[in-house]
Formats: C-alpha cells, structure tokens, sequence
C-alpha cells in the first residue's frame, strides 16, 4: 500500500503521540477562532442564502486547507506511512484532530471491506457557542472538517469523500462525519509529458 501515507513507526500509541504534537504547535485563543468561524459561515449565508451550497462552499473552503495543512501536520508530527486505511483513520483521529483542533476523535463503524468509517467527536471547538435555528437544519455547520479531511488525503494519495452524518447542533448526543476511501491514486506523469 505504497500510496497511503501518515504513521508512526513503532508500537507508541498514537493518542499519546497526539498530545506531544499538541504541546509543540502554536495556539490561538479557542473564542476568537470559534468566534472567527462563525463570522466565516454568517457572512456564506449571507452570501449563499441556499444552505445546500453554503455546505458545499464550507467543504471547499477545508479542502483548500486542507491541502495545505498536511505538509505542517507531515513536518512536525514525525509521522510516517500508514500500514493500511484502518492505521491512517486512527492517525487522523488521535493526531490530525488533536494537533489542530485540540480534540481526538473516534474512528468507529468500519465497513467490512475496511474502506469507510466514522469519525465521532464528542467535542468540537467549531460548535461552542452555536445554536442554530430550526430553519437551519440543513446546514452542517463545521462541514469545513469535511473538506479539510478529503483535502489533507487527497495530497497523501488518498481519494476519500467525507459527509457529516451528525451534529450536535441537530440534537444528536455527538458529531459525526463518514469517510470513504474511493480509491488508491497513483502518481502518473501526464500524457503531454512523457516520451514518445
């Protein structure tokens, strides 16, 4: 599995490794950032008015991040390749979420042939302080995660597609995103540049 990417060598529990990485990265007050994303998503609807395409606009936005953020997470975590999809889930739970967010997640619900799981959170600082009305209901409001999940994978030859299932903000006990692996990518050279 030479394309997946994102494990530590050795047996160190990757929760533990999280909280190391934690420690190191800079941090930013939790109200101004969770205040900040809610000035984000207000001014998207706004400007969006349909909640279906704020949605899409909010994974947008994180995939862009994504992209980006997988070399900081890359260069500062030590983590190596993964062994499988299952080692690269748990990465992204214990080490990704808590070295930007803060949290872990649980990664549960594997489908039998190991490429699709969900994400729990328990906690998400992207939902402090939030209410939305009922007229909200389709929108997912940290839908951002989803994007930034396909984003940072994606780079790591993962093509995955990312849903929030549940929100706390719709009365569920937790948030909960599903990812699927749809494929394996494979670096090719593009047709126009290679030898004749």
């Amino acid at each position: 599995c030479g394309a997946v990417v994102m494990a530590q060598k050795g047996a160190r529990p990757y929760d533990r490794i999280g909280e190391q990485v934690f420690a190191k990265v800079d941090k930013i007050n939790a109200e101004l950032f969770t205040l900040t994303y809610g000035s984000i998503v207000t001014q998207l609807v706004k400007d969006y008015e349909d909640l279906g395409e704020v949605n899409t606009q909010l994974e947008k936005m994180g995939y862009n991040i994504g992209v980006r953020l997988i070399e900081e997470f890359l260069a500062r975590s030590n983590v190596g390749r993964c062994a499988d999809f299952t080692e690269t889930a748990e990465v992204v739970a214990k080490v990704g979420f808590k070295m930007f967010l803060g949290i872990t997640a649980n990664v549960t619900d594997w489908d039998a042939e190991k490429k699709e799981f969900s994400l729990v959170l328990d906690d998400n600082p992207l939902t402090e302080f939030v209410e939305l009305p009922e007229s909200y209901n389709k929108l997912w409001y940290a839908n951002i995660l989803c994007g930034v999940i396909r984003g940072a994978l994606e780079m790591v030859q993962m093509k995955v597609e990312a849903t929030y299932v549940k929100c706390v903000l719709h009365g569920h006990d937790v948030s909960e995103i599903r990812v699927l692996l749809k494929e394996i990518l494979t670096d090719e050279i593009p047709a126009s540049m290679r030898d004749e």
